[in-house]
């Protein structure tokens, strides 16, 4: 939903008949959504979005990760009216303030969910399906506007908005119908109904799997954070071994963004000024897409070989000269053979994409719902999430001014920054990120209270065994 929701948004500023909408009337006769306008409407997105991910570190640690959700898809089928019948740009704007909330609380709830309903061997594997959901939407998206594109009238932008409310009912639905987090049923003293939500995920024999052990690991894990001073609060994240921990999975998942800085979420506008016309931009978009969707499903085959350490590490030195072939190929764009290298640029931004959806994509979200302690792991995932969001916002101020041809209109030299940030990451990576995969609560603890360096962890986590 978030990401079907964000691209909507952006993608309807060229539909004529939401400009007529929405717009100011120019005096060439053609529509236009003010430029104020478009970036309150994207803002408000985020906004809303940060405000969701917060609240839900409060609310899912009171009512529990599935009632959470519960209210969240029955928020959206109310506030997906608002967007549908909106009279003007401003009841948008409140009504995309409104939705992006709910869409919070699904960022923050669904990975920390996916952690603690699983076993710690296919966390990641569950983690990472997250983020092919989002990916899943996108491409949803650029379907929906491709068939409505073409509608006349207010129904071009209509119907996107009134697919939204498929969702919500099943969604409802299926989250009542699952077991609720066994680790928040014992962090609130209910054991015995965390052993019977144990007992509902495993299917294996109990001479495989006992509920009975795996709940005695879980209070145990438990009582030792808390002996450890970390009760619960934001402020826990930020205390001794959890600094370290937070800022995992801030930097971590929090700077997905940057690697793509200024191109990634602005690709099909990137397209059209490197010189390809619309039909062809927008082609190259779905087919970014398609190559995110690869790639996701890839890296569920190389995390069964490779660690997320090696995975994020790899992805990024392998997008760093990528990337930076996308900037130095402009310097070439005014020669005689400009036409075949814009295409070579479109060609290695498909590549880059290929090797994000299958590192930096995914991997970020087995790292944040799982490198944070059992007693604080929503807030910490709700961290890293809106450092994301807090940098997306920087994004979306910058984008215009290095992109627009009033402006910067520095075209494929925009991947410099992308580059120089690229290359922060991998120097961070290399000294301060772990590999923490397929290891339990009670090892990680271990590990971050001996303070463990990252090169190390894999080779200490061996003794604990």
């Amino acid at each position: 939903m978030e990401s079907y929701d964000l691209l909507l948004i952006n993608s309807f500023y060229a539909f004529p008949q939401f400009q007529k909408k929405y717009g100011v009337e120019l005096p060439n006769g053609s529509y236009s959504v003010p430029a104020r306008w478009q970036i309150g409407l994207s803002m408000a997105n985020l906004v809303g979005m940060i405000i969701g991910v917060f609240a839900n570190g409060y609310c899912a640690d009171r009512w529990g990760l599935r009632k959470v959700m519960m209210a969240s898809h029955a928020a959206l089928i109310g506030f997906i009216f608002i967007t549908f019948f909106a009279p003007s740009v401003e009841v948008l704007t409140v009504g995309m303030l409104l939705l992006s909330l709910p869409c919070g609380f699904f960022a923050a709830a669904t990975p920390s969910y996916a952690a603690e309903v699983s076993p710690p061997q296919l966390s990641g594997y569950l983690t990472v399906y997250v983020n092919l959901c989002w990916v899943m939407g996108k491409i949803l998206a650029f379907g929906v506007l491709s068939g409505t594109l073409s509608i006349e009238g207010e129904w071009s932008y209509r119907i996107p908005f009134a697919l939204q409310w498929i969702w919500p009912l099943p969604l409802m639905v299926a989250t009542y119908l699952a077991p609720e987090s066994p680790w928040w049923l014992a962090r609130k003293g209910r054991i015995e109904e965390a052993e019977n939500s144990l007992r509902r995920l495993v299917s294996a024999p109990i001479t495989v799997i006992d509920p009975k052990e795996s709940l005695a690991t879980i209070v145990r894990t438990i009582e030792a954070e808390r002996l450890m001073s970390i009760q619960g609060s934001y402020l826990d994240c930020f205390r001794g071994d959890s600094l370290r921990r937070t800022e995992i999975a801030m930097v971590s998942w929090g700077c997905q963004i940057l690697p793509g800085f200024a191109i990634q979420n602005y690709i099909t506008y990137f397209f059209t000024l490197a010189g390809l016309d619309s039909s062809d931009s927008f082609n190259l978009s779905i087919g970014n897409a398609g190559l995110a969707f690869v790639g996701t499903v890839s890296s569920w085959a190389l995390m069964t070989k490779f660690g997320w350490r090696t995975m994020y590490l790899g992805g990024l030195i392998a997008m760093f000269p990528v990337m930076s072939l996308v900037g130095f190929l402009d310097l070439a764009t005014n020669t005689p053979s400009g036409d075949n290298v814009r295409w070579a640029q479109c060609a290695m931004l498909l590549v880059w994409f290929f090797i994000y959806g299958a590192s930096i994509g995914p991997v970020p979200y087995g790292i944040a719902a799982n490198v944070g302690a059992t007693n604080i792991r929503v807030k910490t995932i709700s961290l890293g999430r809106n450092t994301y969001y807090f940098l997306s916002i920087i994004n979306t101020i910058a984008s215009p001014y290095l992109l627009n041809p009033q402006e910067g209109n520095l075209k494929g030299k925009a991947a410099f920054p992308a580059v120089a940030f690229t290359l922060l990451l991998i120097v961070w990576a290399f000294f301060r990120l772990p590999e923490i995969k397929g290891m339990s609560p009670e090892v990680l603890n271990q590990l971050f209270e001996q303070k463990v360096p990252a090169r190390k962890f894999l080779q200490e986590s061996k003794k604990h065994q």
